[in-house]
């Protein structure tokens, strides 16, 4: 069954906003791991619009299951990620949207860049995953660059606005998670996910972990932490 990785940025956005130390990131992660969560995952910016570099160090003490951690590749943050030690380092595009990534590294350009932080972070111990579009040729390209898992970027079959745009993108994601499969690689999916779009990935087993952070923590605003994080933990497993 595929579990369920929360990325809890959202958290540090909200305390970011007003500059104050609530809401507490670490202490939803906690609640999160209680919940069932089998992952919690921080995108460390390079701007440091919402997770600071003390999160991180006092996520890597704290979280028991997985600690995941994106950046860019860069030397600067690559060190970090050496310093650091989380149990798997997600190379990501440069910073783009303040708040979010729209679509997956290219490989294509950047795969002897990125193939060099995957050594280093590998050879240091660390698991890699790449994110990516689902494009066959960027799933083949991870495998060469010996990553150890790829994410799927899902936004464009999340915020298709018709049927037939979804259905083109949801059939391209099939295609790149089975090929990603019988390459070996371990398939995570994630960007857009929410409570509604997950269920439409029931009977796809080749995907091991869903990344949900945004409609996990909007949701934790109205209900809780813990009940969000159960309530898709219910889609996640029926999918199953």
């Amino acid at each position: 069954m595929a579990g369920l990785t929360v990325n809890i940025d959202h958290v540090a956005t909200l305390r970011e906003i007003r500059k104050v130390a609530y809401p507490d990131p670490i202490a939803s992660a906690v609640i999160a791991e209680l919940a069932g969560a089998g992952g919690i995952s921080v995108r460390l910016r390079e701007d440091r619009c919402h997770i600071q570099d003390r999160d991180v160090r006092i996520l890597r003490e704290v979280v028991q299951t997985r600690l995941i951690m994106q950046i860019v590749s860069t030397p600067g943050m690559v060190g970090i990620a050496l310093d650091i030690k989380p149990d798997i380092v997600t190379v990501i595009p440069k910073d783009q949207e303040r708040f979010s990534t729209e679509g997956g590294l290219d490989l294509i350009v950047h795969k002897d860049t990125i193939a060099e932080t995957v050594a280093t972070l590998q050879n240091n111990g660390i698991s890699v995953s790449v994110f990516i579009d689902p494009e066959p040729e960027q799933i083949k390209l991870a495998h060469q660059i010996n990553a150890n898992t790829v994410e799927i970027y899902a936004g464009a079959f999340c915020t298709a606005t018709s049927s037939k745009k979804r259905n083109q993108a949801f059939s391209k994601i099939v295609d790149v998670v089975k090929l990603a499969k019988k390459l070996k690689l371990n398939v995570g999916i994630g960007r857009g996910l929410c409570y509604n779009t997950i269920k439409s990935f029931k009977g796809l087993y080749e995907i091991d972990e869903y990344y949900i952070g945004h409609s996990i923590i909007s949701k934790a605003v109205l209900i809780g932490m813990e009940k969000a994080v159960r309530e898709m933990l219910v889609l996640i497993t029926n999918n199953g």
